[in-house]
């Protein structure tokens, strides 16, 4: 659910990065602010649990224009990546106007994928939320890894309904703009 502050005249949509632990959310969060213009972002912020971390900032792309006279700032998060830190992960996703699901292409990380998927389901449902209803795609991270499974693999495992699907190699930074624009784009006509 988009917040409009109508004093800066703002629509705040607010975007989550989910996936396991270890499997590029974090490195997607900080390859886009080093990429934003300075001037149109917040300061990146964040929060450390004991084995995980929550990262957040917010950004206003100048070249998306604005819906019905106002200007969009995107927020962007991190959920912890471990299961256990169940209750974050839920909290972060309150308000939710987009997620991107980070999956990491390598086999030995195939089951932790599955998983936090599931979770990803549960804690949408928590809200009274599926897929279908929010602006949804997938990252296949880590694809210039040695041992990572075929795209064709994981889209008949973790994409089935065929949602926007994207390869990516988040520390180069590839497809980490092409996945964050398909869920920008699709909120956005949301709102229109």
């Amino acid at each position: 659910m988009s917040l409009i502050n109508y004093s800066s005249r703002e629509i705040n949509v607010k975007i989550v990065y989910y996936g396991p632990g270890l499997c590029g959310k974090t490195t997607n969060i900080q390859y886009i602010y080093d990429k934003v213009s300075p001037d149109t972002k917040g300061k990146l912020i964040t929060l450390a649990t004991e084995m995980d971390r929550t990262l957040f900032f917010d950004f206003l792309p100048l070249e998306l224009g604005k819906v019905k006279g106002f200007r969009t700032r995107f927020h962007l998060y991190t959920v912890p990546g471990q299961v256990y830190y169940d209750a974050s992960r839920k909290l972060i996703l309150r308000g939710v106007d987009g997620v991107i699901f980070v999956a990491d292409s390598q086999e030995m990380r195939y089951d932790a994928n599955i998983e936090s998927l599931y979770n990803l389901h549960e804690n949408l449902a928590e809200y009274n939320i599926k897929l279908d209803d929010v602006p949804y795609a997938i990252q296949y991270n880590k694809r210039d890894l040695d041992g990572v499974i075929s795209v064709d693999e994981l889209e008949q495992e973790l994409n089935p309904q065929r949602f926007p699907a994207f390869e990516g190699i988040a520390t180069q930074g590839v497809g980490v703009f092409d996945t964050l624009k398909s869920v920008a784009k699709s909120a956005l006509r949301n709102l229109s």
